[in-house]
């Protein structure tokens, strides 16, 4: 049994992580920024409050008695307002490297050996390059997130040389499961509503990770000691099109898929015509993940069917409705 600390505890990651945790026996302390937050979700966890702006004062508000062998590091920015478009980059940096490098810091003066640290494939590419992405591939971050993402990659990795501090960098694709939010969670009111949507004709190949797998591969990250210094992709066994995974929705959800075959470059047109070219690119183009590496290092691998996620997402969605 083993302290760990994991930052977001509160969020659809971190409360998953942290019952794979206490499911194994290891104390868990939570990092959030409101009260009554995981510790309510999830019994068992010790509930560490700061709300200092990326993590300022993280240094100071430390728990004395907290001594973690590991931290999971899952607190990020994931979106800027509209607003604050131009400053995107400035932003996500102040959150993702240089609060993330406040943790890693301040844990390693209090005695923590090893950081997992959740990036996202998008640090390496929006779109594969006709095979799956793998560890190996030169990054090339499209937007103000991925870049942020891969600063941070950099700036633990170099730090952990300097400190030796073992970094351990996870890169998951779209997580979903229950409570999941945005781009999925919009999908699901669509198939719920009986909205139709334009996507037969999109083969795009897409790799996704169930929040149960995710969670169960940082928890090996965290704990066993092949992990030291390794960065690898987590997602699921299978890979979908976007069209299966409407219609795997739309059947969990007891709902027909209404999907209408239009022309992937009617849809080019139309993200032309309303801004949106990149977001269409994305929904037509394949991003495959290589996942083998995590298999071949330390044997892991995902636990949960692809289907029996989106099983589970889709039994959370209809008890909410």
């Amino acid at each position: 049994m083993s302290t760990v600390l994991v930052t977001g505890a509160n969020g659809f990651v971190g409360r998953a992580t942290c019952e794979r945790l206490l499911a194994d026996g290891h104390r868990v302390t939570g990092l959030v920024r409101r009260a009554n937050g995981c510790a309510t979700d999830v019994g068992g966890i010790d509930e560490w409050v700061d709300r200092s702006a990326d993590f300022a004062g993280v240094a100071d508000t430390w728990p004395a008695a907290l001594a973690p062998e590991c931290v999971v590091h899952l607190a990020a920015r994931v979106h800027v307002m509209d607003a604050d478009a131009r400053h995107a980059d400035a932003a996500f940096r102040a959150t993702n490297v240089d609060g993330t490098l406040r943790i890693a810091r301040a844990a390693a003066e209090r005695g923590a050996r090893r950081f997992v640290f959740v990036s996202s494939i998008k640090a390496v590419a929006e779109t594969d390059a006709g095979r799956a992405v793998r560890e190996s591939d030169a990054p090339a971050p499209e937007d103000a997130y991925g870049r942020s993402k891969l600063a941070a990659e950099e700036a633990l990795t170099r730090y952990g040389v300097e400190s030796g501090m073992e970094i351990v960098i996870v890169r998951p694709p779209l997580v979903y499961g229950p409570t999941v939010r945005a781009n999925f969670l919009r999908l699901m009111d669509a198939v719920w509503k009986g909205v139709p949507l334009p996507l037969a004709s999109v083969d795009a190949r897409r790799s996704l990770v169930y929040v149960g797998n995710l969670a169960d591969a940082l928890v090996r990250c965290a704990t066993d000691p092949r992990a030291a210094r390794q960065c690898f992709h987590v997602c699921d066994a299978d890979d979908l099109t976007v069209v299966q995974l409407t219609r795997s929705l739309a059947a969990h959800l007891e709902r027909p898929a209404r999907l209408l075959p239009v022309p992937q470059a009617w849809l080019r047109a139309a993200g032309r015509l309303t801004g949106r070219t990149a977001q269409i690119e994305r929904l037509i183009s394949n991003l495959r993940v290589d996942g083998n590496r995590i298999g071949s290092v330390l044997g892991w691998r995902p636990p949960y069917p692809v289907d029996d996620g989106l099983a589970a997402t889709a039994r959370w969605y209809r008890s909410t409705h």
